[in-house]
């Protein structure tokens, strides 16, 4: 007899008697897109191509995710998805939130847990496939099913709390920038343009400024600053 089997509550049930959801994993996976043409820098997100639904005429796109294997992890799942649906391998999401509402799901009783990554464009760029996936500005434009509209509005703000406490937290920059660099990728987080001086006053005590300057810029070259590494 299994473990599961032999298994009795203070009801006396198994753990058989109990109505079990199906779980999925699904990942929110960010980024910043560089300005361009006129466009300043946006906050951006991955979707993966979706197989037309019965009610569609064409396919759609969602966030990556799947369902929970058995004897899978979360983490494990977040990982398969990312590959199997992205092309994005070598990333370890954080736990977001479990989306639990019954009705989340038109195919049945769904379980989401929801996670966050942030990735640099250009190694997002250099790690998502091409013909599957698309990264898109927020807000987004495009229909998408189930919840994941109210996935994207929880790690949005979770990643602009992150934003606004510290300086570049997830590395969308290189190891060395600007304070106009630095404010560039913060003010496309947080969708509005901030204030140069207190801007500047809040992020100051992380940074450590560098020898060099920036090249290549008009006018009198910039100083140069990296995030400060925590004492140990």
């Amino acid at each position: 007899m299994t473990r599961e089997a032999a298994f009795r509550d203070e009801a006396g049930c198994a753990l058989a008697d109990y109505p079990r959801p199906s779980v999925a994993v699904d990942t929110a996976l960010m980024t910043v897109i560089p300005a361009a043409d006129g466009v300043s820098a946006q906050l951006g997100i991955l979707l993966v191509r979706r197989p037309p639904q019965p009610a569609e005429a064409r396919p759609g796109w969602a966030l990556p995710g799947t369902f929970l294997h058995g004897g899978e992890t979360l983490a494990d799942a977040v990982r398969r998805s990312l590959d199997e649906k992205a092309g994005v391998t070598g990333r370890e999401p954080q736990q977001l939130h479990v989306f639990d509402d019954p009705q989340r799901d038109d195919r049945g009783w769904v379980l989401s847990v929801a996670h966050l990554d942030v990735l640099a464009f250009p190694e997002l760029e250099g790690l998502r496939d091409p013909t599957s996936t698309r990264v898109v500005p927020l807000p987004i434009r495009l229909r998408l099913p189930y919840d994941h509209f109210a996935i994207i509005e929880l790690a949005i703000g979770r990643l602009r709390g992150e934003y606004r406490a510290h300086p570049d937290p997830h590395g969308l920059l290189r190891d060395s920038f600007t304070i106009a660099d630095l404010r560039e990728v913060h003010e496309a987080v947080a969708g509005c343009v901030l204030q140069k001086d207190t801007f500047r006053r809040l992020m100051i005590d992380e940074l450590e400024s560098l020898p060099a300057a920036a090249e290549g810029r008009r006018g009198r070259p910039a100083q140069l600053f990296a995030r400060r590494r925590p004492e140990t």
